[in-house]
């Protein structure tokens, strides 16, 4: 502790002033987003108790799991009709992955994918299709070579029905 001596005497000088130092900016922790085309794991549903009548269109890969009448165009990505979805629509993507009900004619420039609980009553024009054991399928299938574009729908495709 400090005492004055000497009455009169004034302490020792006060020391200048440290300049004002700018504080630290905290870095922000923003994560950049990449474009919605581009992104793999961005995915728009349509939940179990959605009923949807028209066109959808979009850049991003879609899952239904709940009624759609119209028609579906997601080019470059994946259609997926979950196991509660029942969907009454043409459907033009990348991939189509059917685990529920599907009435429609389908057009994938890769694969079509029924599952064992799928059920799909439609022609299918595509490059690849897998059809697990259990699933039903009903209709057409077109294997296109997945470099080439459609040009026309034979007049006459061949028919198969598979039941389980």
């Amino acid at each position: 502790m400090w005492k004055p001596t000497q009455q009169g005497q004034s302490p020792s000088p006060t020391p200048t002033p440290e300049p004002a130092r700018p504080t630290p900016v905290a870095p922000t922790l923003e994560t950049p987003r990449p474009a919605p085309s581009s992104s793999v794991g961005e995915q728009a549903s349509i939940s179990k108790g959605l009923s949807i009548k028209g066109e959808i269109t979009g850049t991003e890969s879609l899952f239904i799991d709940g009624k759609v009448e119209g028609s579906i165009s997601i080019p470059g990505n994946r259609v997926t009709v979950g196991k509660n979805g029942n969907v009454t629509a043409s459907i033009s993507a990348r991939e189509i992955v059917v685990l529920g009900k599907l009435k429609g004619n389908v057009n994938a420039t890769d694969r079509v994918d029924i599952r064992a609980e799928g059920a799909l009553t439609g022609d299918v024009a595509a490059a690849r299709i897998s059809i697990e054991d259990g699933a039903f399928f009903k209709g057409g299938i077109d294997i296109r070579k997945p470099d080439s574009k459609p040009t026309a729908v034979p007049a006459e495709p061949a028919k198969v029905a598979v039941h389980s």
